[in-house]
């Protein structure tokens, strides 16, 4: 059998991490800090049982893991308002004044501003796994690892370089656009005009991406931060230390990155207090940057009987990809040499995999987990959660399978 365990060689997504965070702080609450004139900061009540966020403009949106969608803030172009049904939503983006909702079966929800048609979704509207939105443009990244991307087309951030495929991830900015490759490189197309297509050197090792209005940032597999582009504001001066950064995400002329420590770091424009993040700083597994707002997501715990509590020791640092079709790659931080195994169960606790991973060495590793090879054959669409075991530990991550 192929061993699970691998050094950093696949790529991974911060996308519903629940390791190391404390039951304070384990709602699945969200924090908004920054400019609020038009309510983008009011997180409406309960504030609670989040799985991602979002940041657009003047207006925020979330998704719930009941897999409804919420958004609130300007509501001007209608971005705010989730056609109905408002279920089966797996992903969400946020763009000036559009709102983007990934669906379990693969097709894409847009709604909001589409003066550009970055609401109209290219036929054929399926297979899709993830999703990005810009100032007025759309990306999505299909199962078969290419690139679609509609709206506005000025300065080419629509037209994807050869060749379209072997990518892993998306991300979009103002008037640019970006690609993450299975083999951690980069690409970037559109405007070019403060340098934020100029991926810097060495391009490899990168994985994650995150893009502003005129910039872009990177994370690499050691924990460091690249930005890129107009730093005008300080948007691409990370903080010192650069390191120990888990995922990153970008404002319009602000950045933000997630530690391993589970805190957020801000820099840039703080003109609204946008990189004033609220104390206590901690606990957090998903952000996300706006115009003149930022947010932080606290983690969820799954609520499955019988769950643990959360220990330290061996952590999730991320899911890669998620959704996924048939693969997914976790990203696992061992403090010591440990024995560790895989549980995958669905909402209702039923046991769908076990696998026995082994012995890891202390570091970062990549555990891989195939769908296709769990008793009783690949399981159906939906949300699951995967379970490390080593010892005492036991943490959690929540991962939407797209049955193929």
């Amino acid at each position: 059998m192929m061993d699970l365990v691998v050094r950093i060689a696949a790529l991974v997504v911060l996308c519903g991490v629940l390791a190391g965070v404390s039951a304070a702080q384990s709602d699945g609450s969200i924090e908004c800090w920054g400019w609020d004139d038009y309510g983008q900061c009011s997180v409406p009540s309960p504030n609670q049982e989040y799985e991602a966020v979002a940041a657009g403009r003047w207006h925020s949106a979330a998704l719930r893991a009941d897999s409804l969608v919420f958004c609130w803030g300007a509501d001007n172009y209608g971005q705010c308002d989730v056609p109905a049904p408002n279920e089966d939503f797996t992903g969400v983006a946020a763009g000036s004044n559009h709102t983007l909702g990934l669906k379990s079966d693969g097709t894409i929800v847009c709604w909001g501003w589409n003066v550009y048609g970055q609401c109209d979704v290219p036929a054929p509207n399926e297979d899709f796994t993830a999703v990005a939105a810009g100032s007025q443009h759309s990306m999505a990244l299909k199962a078969d690892s290419s690139i679609v991307c509609w709206g506005w087309n000025v300065y080419g951030q629509c037209v994807v370089p050869a060749p379209n495929d072997g990518f892993a991830a998306v991300a979009a900015g103002g008037r640019h656009s970006v690609g993450l490759r299975a083999d951690g490189s980069i690409v970037c197309w559109g405007d070019n005009s403060r340098g934020q297509c100029d991926v810097p050197a060495p391009n490899q090792d990168f994985i994650a991406i995150a893009c502003g209005y005129y910039h872009t940032l990177a994370l690499r597999t050691d924990g460091t931060v690249a930005c890129w582009g107009d730093d005008g504001e300080g948007q691409c001066t990370v903080p010192e230390p650069n390191q120990d950064f888990t995922g990153v995400s970008a404002g319009w002329l602000h950045s933000l990155g997630l530690k391993a420590d589970s805190s957020i770091v801000c820099w840039g424009n703080d003109d609204y207090g946008q990189c004033l993040v609220p104390e206590p700083n901690q606990d957090f597994v998903g952000l996300a940057g706006g115009y003149g707002h930022s947010m932080g997501l606290h983690a969820n715990q799954t609520g499955i009987e019988g769950d643990p509590p959360v220990q330290e020791g061996l952590r999730i640092l991320s899911v890669f990809p998620n959704p996924a079709v048939s693969a997914a790659s976790l990203m696992v931080l061992a403090p010591a040499l440990q024995t560790v195994s895989l549980d995958v169960f669905d909402l209702s606790g039923r046991l769908v995999d076990h696998r026995d991973i082994g012995e890891i060495a202390p570091g970062q590793h990549v555990v891989q987990w195939d769908a296709c090879g769990a008793p009783g054959g690949p399981p159906a669409s939906g949300l699951y959660v995967v379970r490390l075991r080593a010892g005492g530990t036991t943490v959690d991550a929540r991962l939407v399978l797209l049955a193929e």
